[in-house]
C-alpha cells in the first residue's frame, strides 16, 4: 500500500494534485492543469477572484508571479534526475497589461535545452539557464512576462 502511495505521490498526476491543494497555490487560486508524463511541459491557470484581486480590481502581481514560480524547477529536477542539484536562482516579472478573467502560462523543457544543461554541467560546473514565460489572458494577450534563472549543478561523486 505505501509503495503504491509513494509511487502515486511522485507521479506527474500526483504532483499536480498535491500542488493544487498546496497552501500558496490554493490561496492564490492557481491551478496546475497539466504536467506531462515525462515532465517535458506543464500548464497553469488562475481565474480572477475576490481573494487574488488587487486594489484596482485586476490580478494581484504576487499571484501572477506565484503561478509560475516553481514550475521550471519542478520540470527540470524531474527531467535531469537525482544526480543533479536544481534551485531557483533569481526571477523578475514585467507587467505588460492588467490581467482580468482567467490567465494562464505554459512551460516546456525541450530535449535540446536538456542536453545543453547536461553538457554545461558534465564536469560538475554550475550552470544558470534562464527561461522567459509568458502569462496570457483568454484572448492570448500578454499580461506579464517572467524571467526565471535556475542554478543547476551535477552532484559530485562521493568518492572525491
Amino acid at each position: 500500500m505505501m509503495s503504491r502511495l509513494r509511487k502515486w505521490i511522485s507521479s506527474p498526476d500526483g504532483i499536480r494534485k498535491i500542488i493544487n491543494v498546496y497552501g500558496p497555490y490554493l490561496g492564490a487560486g492557481v491551478k496546475v492543469t497539466h504536467i506531462a508524463p515525462d515532465y517535458r511541459s506543464a500548464s497553469v491557470e488562475m481565474t480572477l477572484r475576490w481573494y487574488n484581486t488587487n486594489y484596482v480590481g485586476t490580478h494581484f502581481g504576487g499571484s501572477l508571479y506565484s503561478m509560475v514560480d516553481p514550475m521550471y524547477m519542478l520540470l527540470l529536477m524531474n527531467r535531469l534526475g537525482k544526480d543533479y542539484i536544481v534551485w531557483d536562482k533569481s526571477a523578475s516579472i514585467e507587467f505588460i497589461k492588467p490581467g482580468s478573467g482567467r490567465v494562464s502560462a505554459h512551460f516546456e523543457v525541450t530535449d535540446e535545452r536538456l542536453e545543453e544543461i547536461r553538457g554545461a554541467t558534465a564536469n560538475g560546473d554550475k550552470y544558470l539557464p534562464a527561461w522567459d514565460v509568458d502569462i496570457v489572458n483568454d484572448k492570448g494577450e500578454l499580461v506579464a512576462r517572467v524571467n526565471k534563472v535556475l542554478y543547476v549543478r551535477r552532484k559530485r561523486d562521493k568518492g572525491r
